[in-house]
């Protein structure tokens, strides 16, 4: 069973930081994409910040220059370290995988997401 476990979030006043961490366990035997997608109320989800296998990225444009992606892929964890935050950024932040198992099975997976809030 593959699982993605998140951590961080919370609230924040405008200009803060934030760090989410998220690590996927159970039987991997490699993982391809992994990224930060995002769902503000009201709103459809989409992606906030994507980094490949190779460590290539990609931001969604309003979060460029002060979101920043990165993987360790000895420990299976995708890190998203957020500054200068807004209330714009406030959003249940979801974390994505796209996992091959044990089994030799790919998968799309998703993490049970997490609050962040940016309020004065």
């Amino acid at each position: 069973q593959v699982q993605l476990v998140e951590s961080g979030g919370g609230l924040v006043q405008p200009g803060g930081s934030l760090r989410l961490s998220c690590q996927a366990t159970g039987r991997i035997r490699s993982i391809n994409n992994m990224a930060w997608y995002r769902q503000a109320p009201g709103k459809e989800r989409d992606m906030a910040a994507l980094i490949t296998a190779n460590g290539d990225t990609d931001y969604k444009d309003s979060v460029k220059g002060r979101f920043t992606i990165s993987r360790d892929n000895a420990k299976n964890t995708v890190i998203l370290e957020m500054n200068n935050l807004q209330p714009e950024d406030t959003a249940v932040y979801y974390c994505n995988a796209v996992i091959r198992n044990w089994f030799g099975l790919t998968n799309n997976y998703w993490g049970q997401g997490t609050q962040v809030t940016v309020s004065s």
